[in-house]
This record gives structure tokens, sequence and C-alpha cells, in this order.
């Protein structure tokens, strides 16, 4: 009884981790191109995928916040990325593959800070992880 109990326990482990790291096209659109502009609310530099989450100025007023997937740090810190890139406040343009559920959500592609710089070196692939 407690070996079956210990594999159940070990399959809803395993099951977790399997969905936080689900595939791109499961999520995304790679023929919906998004681009967002505004201001930085957090960034988390966190495995399997990093998150930026961006406050978009909205014509009406108001904002709209965006969920961006990022790659797992080892490859943004690669294109020279860093948990110091992008600070709450910092004002962002992001271009990325936007979710298939037209959700406010997409993976990104690259960024670039209010300057126009590209930040870190070259936009990521979908494969990229």
């Amino acid at each position: 009884m407690r070996r079956i109990l210990a594999v159940a326990l070990l399959l809803a482990a395993g099951h977790g981790q399997g969905w936080a790291h689900h595939s791109f096209a499961a999520f995304f659109d790679e023929s919906r191109n998004v681009t967002i502009t505004g201001t930085v609310k957090s960034f988390r530099f966190t495995n399997p995928h990093g998150v930026i989450v961006v406050g978009v100025p909205q014509p009406q007023g108001g904002e709209r916040e965006w969920r961006i997937e990022t790659n797992a740090p080892v490859v943004l810190m690669r294109r020279g990325w860093s948990r110091d890139s992008l600070k709450p406040g910092d004002k962002v343009t992001v271009e990325g593959w936007g979710a298939r559920d037209g959700k406010p959500y997409l993976r990104l592609r690259q960024a670039r800070d209010e300057n126009g710089k590209l930040i870190g070196q070259g936009a990521f692939g979908q494969s990229d992880d």
C-alpha cells in the first residue's frame, strides 16, 4: 500500500512539472505577431520560463496588463539578459507571438527600451528554450 501511495505522489508531482513547461504551439499563434508598448510592472527571472508583466495604456483611459512569457533564464543569459535587465517603471516595447485565445499574453521575440535600444542580443525564436 505504501508503494502505491509513493508512486501516486510521484506521478502527481511530475504532472505539475509537465504542465508548467508547455509547448509553444499549445498557447501561441506563430502567425499572430503582437507589439505592445508600456510600463514594466514586474519581471520574474525564473524557470521554466521568465515572465514580464507590462501595463499598456488604453485609448479610452486606464491600462491593460499584458503577461509576456520569456525563455528560461539560461537562454536569456546567453542573449545578454540578466535579472536586472528590466525593472518596474521601465518603459518598453515588446514584440512577440500572441496567445491563441486572444488574451493579453504573448511569447517574447524581442524587447526594446524607451530609447529603442534592443534589450539583450537579437530576437528569440519560437523554439528557443
